[in-house]
């Protein structure tokens, strides 16, 4: 299985980013949110985090095809498997329905916002709310996600950010204060080391200064 491919974005289309790899070219199929973070980087070196799947019904006598679905950070790939598992999803309707950032649908799955799920192309309510009732407890490190839109001055370790959640959960906040606590200190400051750096932060922004 290819779980990795680096090499030359020769060509970005609506769903399809094209690889050039030594003497190869590879197709890897895309969702919205990934072509928006790759379009800046034409005929540079990329690396993709990749899944791996058969396209194709043999029962109807059609081609069986491997497909490549790629991103750019391991999260995101976590975050897509665990979708494409949900009943009635799968991969094909993962790739259509992912239009907006991890973070944002992480989010709304973990607040239980059907609404906001059934929105996505492809997600009517009947499925929003099985996946809000498979995910919901698991979403927490990708409501934390950082696109790599993001400038890199303003990316944070996300092991930091992670802790730094639970830590503030453990303390008694609610998940979405605790949430909006650390983007705010991330918005402010940027990058943080530690944990104890970024709860610094937090107390500081709490008491106003």
């Amino acid at each position: 299985m290819i779980t990795k491919i680096t090499g030359i974005l020769r060509r970005l289309d609506v769903t399809e980013a094209y690889l050039e790899v030594g003497a190869f070219e590879y197709q890897v199929l895309i969702p919205d949110f990934v072509r928006r973070q790759l379009q800046s980087k034409a005929d540079q070196n990329v690396t993709l985090m990749t899944i791996e799947y058969i396209d194709g019904n043999p029962q109807k006598g059609g081609r069986m095809v491997p497909r490549l679905v790629g991103f750019l950070h391991q999260a995101e790939r976590e975050f897509f498997e665990l979708i494409c598992q949900v009943d009635g999803v799968g991969v094909k309707k993962a790739l259509q329905a992912m239009v907006r950032p991890v973070h944002e649908v992480a989010t709304a799955i973990e607040e239980q916002d059907n609404k906001m799920l059934a929105t996505l192309p492809g997600i009517g309510p009947a499925v929003a709310e099985r996946i809000v009732a498979k995910l919901r407890r698991k979403m927490a490190k990708f409501a934390l996600l950082i696109e790599d839109a993001v400038p890199s001055e303003k990316r944070t370790d996300r092991d930091v950010l992670n802790e730094g959640y639970e830590a503030l959960m453990a303390l008694g906040h609610s998940q979405s204060d605790a949430r909006d606590k650390i983007e705010q200190a991330v918005k402010a400051k940027g990058k943080f080391k530690t944990v104890e750096d970024l709860l610094q932060q937090v107390y500081s922004q709490q008491r106003g200064g």
